[in-house]
């Protein structure tokens, strides 16, 4: 049994963290198309009261449907030691003065993290004429995405922000990493 008092200083704890990062929408749990776009429109909502730019939200209506497609396709769980296949993460919209971030997390296998972490490191290595290049070959042969696990997404993502992407594996045990990736998008004001 959770004891009341420790839950309700948690949940005051959270809502101090959200509010100091302006934390506008977190999510934890299976991703579908049916949540996807709902989170759509709760952020559709947000940033119109927020008069946020037509350009700024149809970045950060893109970038978002890009990251939880990610977790639809790739996410997975652990379970006795075994990885299996699972559609789910966390998903966060927070907030600067000059920047909206989307943050997702999901568990990868660990024999998948290195692959993963050469192709984000290439794609972040890339200018804008690079990263062109690449997205141009990837539709044409598809190959990194069978090959190295990091496809068109997130080179689409990098391509529509011009920001790299900012990415951590944190080991959750042997077989499986804690996978987290921000983009960042600049507010157009």
């Amino acid at each position: 049994m959770v004891d009341e008092q420790s839950f309700i200083t948690s949940v005051f704890r959270f809502y101090k963290l959200m509010k100091s990062n302006e934390i506008s929408l977190v999510y934890e749990g299976e991703i579908t198309h049916d949540i996807t776009k709902a989170f759509t429109a709760l952020t559709e909502t947000t940033m119109n009261k927020e008069d946020e730019s037509g350009t700024t939200q149809r970045k950060v209506f893109h970038v978002m449907v890009e990251c939880l497609q990610n977790i639809s396709k790739h996410a997975e769980e652990v379970q006795s030691g075994k990885i299996h296949k699972e559609k789910r993460g966390v998903f966060l919209i927070h907030k600067d003065h000059d920047h909206y971030g989307v943050t997702t997390g999901n568990v990868v296998a660990n024999d998948k993290v290195e692959d993963l972490r050469k192709s984000l490191d290439h794609i972040n290595s890339l200018d804008k004429e690079g990263i062109k290049q690449l997205h141009k070959e990837q539709i044409r042969s598809g190959s990194l995405s069978e090959k190295q696990g990091a496809g068109l997404g997130f080179i689409d993502i990098v391509k529509k922000t011009g920001n790299p992407l900012l990415y951590h594996f944190l080991e959750i045990d042997e077989t499986a990493s804690f996978f987290i990736i921000t983009s960042r998008i600049e507010r157009i004001k």
